[in-house]
C-alpha cells in the first residue's frame, strides 16, 4: 500500500461494515465508491455554506463519474442549525428530488453535517444508505466513525438521534489544510481522549509530537489519524449501541457538554471537552487513580495543542445544574468516565454532587483551602 494512504474495516458481529479510506486526495474516490455499487443511485451531497465553497464543486465533479445523478443541499454554517428543522428541509429535497431507498446521502463537512446527514438518512424512508466525506480534523477521528447521528433539540445537545452505520468514511487529509488553527486545535481534545481511555503509548507520542503536528507534517497526521480511527474502529466494534465500553468515549463529554451549552457554543465542541477532561483527570487523581504528576502533564498536553484546561464566566452550580440533563444520566444518576489509569477509562455511577461540583470549580479557576484540598 502506498506510505501516503491507509485503509480499514470496520466489522459487526465478525462482517465488514464499512470501510475507513485515509487519502492525500480525492483520487481514490472512485474506486471507493466502486465497492459499495454507486453506479445506478442518484446520490446527495449534503453540506453546509462554509464547506460548500471549498470542496462541493470538486467532489460533486468526482461523484458525477459514479453515479446516476448528483443533487445538492447547502444549509447554513453552525450547531445552531443542526436541528429537526434542517432536517425537514433536506426531506422535502430528497422528495421533490424523487430520492428513493436506493438512492444514497453524502455527508461532506464536519461533525454538525455528518450527524444531521446520517440523521436524515436513518430516518427518510425509513433508512437509507450514506457515505461520510468529513473535512475536520475532529469529525474525521470521532463523529464519522460508529454510526451515531443526531440532532440538537432546543439547545440539548443530541438529544434526538438514531445508530447509522455509514456504508464508506473516505477521509482526504488535504482538507486540513484548510482548517483554521483553532479548529485544528479542536480536534485534537478527541484524539488525546483517544490515547488517554484506551492507549496510553499513542497518548505518550503524541505527548511528544506536537511541534510536527501542529506544522501539518503529513506523516505525522496520517499516522495520528490513523491510529485514532484505530482506537475508534475497536471501540465501535466492541460495543456498537453504547452498552459498555462505548461510554469511555464520553470522557470530558460531561462537563464540556454543560460548558458547551453554557457558553451558547461560544466554544468549540474541542474547547468545551478539553475543560471536561481536565475535570476529569483531575477527578481521576483526587480518586486515587493516577498520579498528580500524571493530571498536571495531561493537562499541559492539552494545552500545548492549544486547548483550554479552564473555562471562565460560568458559575459552578450552573454547570452542575446542566449536567442534570446529560443524555447519559440513568436512574437519576450521571454515568461519569474516570481513568483507572492512564490509556484505561471507566465509568463510575457513585460520583456525587459535591465530588463533581468540586472537579467544576477547579476548571473554573476557582482555588481550594487546604481542608478542601486533602477531602
Amino acid at each position: 500500500m502506498d506510505k501516503k494512504t491507509r485503509k480499514t474495516e470496520v466489522k459487526r458481529n465478525g462482517e465488514v461494515c464499512y470501510r475507513i479510506w485515509l487519502e492525500p486526495d480525492f483520487e481514490n474516490l472512485p474506486t471507493a465508491l466502486g465497492e459499495i455499487g454507486t453506479e445506478s443511485k442518484k446520490l446527495c451531497i449534503v453540506t453546509d455554506t462554509s464547506v460548500e465553497t471549498l470542496y462541493a464543486g470538486q467532489l460533486e465533479a468526482v461523484l458525477q463519474k459514479c453515479c446516476k445523478s448528483v443533487t445538492l443541499f447547502v444549509f447554513p454554517a453552525g450547531e445552531e442549525h443542526k436541528t429537526l428543522d434542517t432536517v425537514r428541509k433536506l426531506y422535502e429535497h430528497l422528495i421533490l428530488e424523487k430520492y428513493d431507498r436506493k438512492d444514497m446521502l453524502v455527508a461532506l463537512g464536519g461533525g454538525v453535517v455528518g450527524d444531521l446527514a446520517g440523521f436524515a438518512a436513518a430516518t427518510y424512508l425509513r433508512g437509507i444508505d450514506f457515505i461520510q466525506v468529513p473535512t475536520t480534523l475532529l469529525s474525521q477521528v470521532d463523529s464519522s466513525i460508529g454510526g451515531k447521528t443526531g440532532v440538537d433539540f432546543d439547545a440539548y445537545k443530541n438529544m434526538v438521534g438514531a445508530f447509522h452505520m455509514p456504508r464508506l468514511v473516505y477521509m482526504n487529509l488535504d482538507v486540513l489544510k484548510s482548517l483554521p488553527k483553532r479548529q485544528f486545535s479542536s480536534g485534537m481534545a478527541e484524539i488525546i481522549k483517544h490515547g488517554l481511555i484506551q492507549d496510553g503509548e499513542y497518548y505518550g507520542w503524541l505527548a511528544g509530537r506536537y511541534e510536527q503536528i501542529m506544522d501539518g507534517e503529513y506523516e505525522a497526521i496520517l499516522h495520528m489519524v490513523g491510529e485514532s480511527c484505530r482506537i475508534k474502529q475497536h471501540v465501535v466494534e466492541e460495543d456498537p449501541t453504547e452498552q459498555g465500553i462505548r461510554a469511555w468515549l464520553n470522557f470530558g463529554h460531561t462537563v464540556g457538554h454543560a460548558v458547551e451549552k453554557l457558553k451558547e457554543f461560544s466554544l468549540s465542541h474541542g474547547e468545551c471537552v478539553a475543560v471536561g477532561c481536565a475535570a476529569a483527570v483531575w477527578l481521576s487523581w483526587k480518586r486515587g487513580n493516577i498520579t498528580e504528576e500524571e493530571c498536571k502533564k495531561a493537562e499541559q498536553v492539552l494545552e500545548d495543542y492549544g486547548l483550554p484546561t479552564r473555562v471562565s464566566g460560568l458559575l459552578p452550580e450552573d454547570i452542575l445544574r446542566t449536567t442534570k440533563l446529560d443524555k447519559k444520566m440513568e436512574a437519576g444518576r450521571i454515568k461519569f468516565v474516570l481513568l483507572r489509569r492512564i490509556g484505561e477509562a471507566y465509568v463510575v455511577k457513585d460520583l456525587s454532587d459535591g465530588e463533581l461540583l468540586q472537579a467544576i470549580r477547579y476548571v473554573c479557576g476557582e482555588s481550594f483551602s487546604e481542608e478542601e484540598k486533602t477531602e
